[in-house]
């Protein structure tokens, strides 16, 4: 037993089993100074929210108030009741805005993160004649602003006589060349390993597409939802459509703000509501999105 002793004793003095802890070359007054830059820029980035949250119980003497408080102190729903008095007036039913934003939202962000996903997939991990030319031409119809392809839009749909109806809002969105980007660049991370083990099981490209590859880039396509969820809640369809009983809430919104003194009470209420709904869908996928991908640790 001694003799053990004295020979594990080289190996102690080498701290082999004991590894040497690095320590960090940040002093305490640099992560003072990086906190204090951090709280700034979050309470900066905190303010407008908290402003909107305020603002849309504040009655109106309140609203009006100058200097502008940002905390309300008498706080009251009157704002919600009015704009729900607004809506019901109207002789579109509230009900019928709400279903067409959950179509138009729903049908442009799930076909966009879908359409998305398949042709990634084969320009991340199959080789074919002009695959690089058509990811060039994706890249490059990132670089235009959407109101350089507006007209052009404007008259496809019209060719393809789909105007005012839900395609017409539907379609465009799935279109957008930032979803594809987005997953090949996650797909590309993917070992090769998978598929191959998957063909050799007898797979189709089909399967190993569902089964593995969408699975594992969860986190992305979370984050395209995110995304083109905010896009689509925020459009008002007011290019293509014309019936008032095709229009999205957010257009019958954007209307009752737009009134003028006697309605800032509800047009603070429409603000919130406006942002509370991409908020509140971030909050409930954000676990998912900042997780780490499951193939992050694996090597071909």
């Amino acid at each position: 037993m001694s003799r053990q002793k004295d020979y594990l004793k080289p190996y102690k003095k080498r701290r082999f089993f004991k590894p040497k802890q690095k320590k960090l070359n940040r002093s305490m007054a640099g992560n003072t100074l990086l906190f204090v830059v951090m709280a700034f820029c979050g309470v900066a980035m905190v303010l407008p929210l908290v402003m909107v949250i305020n603002n849309c119980l504040k009655p109106l003497d309140e609203l009006y108030q100058f200097p502008p408080k940002i905390f309300v102190r008498n706080p009251t729903l009157e704002n919600f009741s009015d704009l729900f008095t607004m809506m019901s007036d109207s002789w579109v039913p509230f009900s019928r805005y709400i279903l067409n934003t959950i179509i138009i939202t729903g049908g442009g962000m799930v076909g966009h993160v879908i359409i998305a996903s398949m042709a990634a997939y084969p320009l991340a991990k199959h080789r074919f004649p002009g695959k690089n030319i058509l990811f060039q031409m994706v890249v490059l119809s990132m670089m235009f602003h959407w109101t350089v392809t507006q007209t052009p839009q404007y008259m496809i749909i019209s060719w393809l006589h789909i105007n005012n109806s839900y395609w017409a809002l539907i379609l465009p969105a799935c279109s957008f060349g930032m979803g594809l980007y987005l997953m090949k660049q996650f797909m590309e991370q993917l070992p090769d390993s998978l598929m191959e083990s998957a063909r050799l099981d007898g797979a189709s490209e089909w399967h190993i597409f569902w089964t593995i590859i969408m699975p594992n880039v969860k986190p992305a396509w979370l984050t395209l939802a995110i995304f083109q969820f905010q896009q689509m809640w925020g459009n008002t369809g007011s290019t293509f459509l014309r019936d008032e009983e095709l229009k999205p809430l957010q257009y019958s919104l954007q209307q009752i703000a737009a009134g003028g003194t006697a309605r800032a009470g509800a047009a603070a209420a429409v603000t919130f509501i406006i942002a509370a709904v991409p908020i509140s869908f971030f909050l409930i996928c954000q676990r998912n999105v900042l997780e780490t991908m499951t193939s992050s640790g694996m090597k071909d």
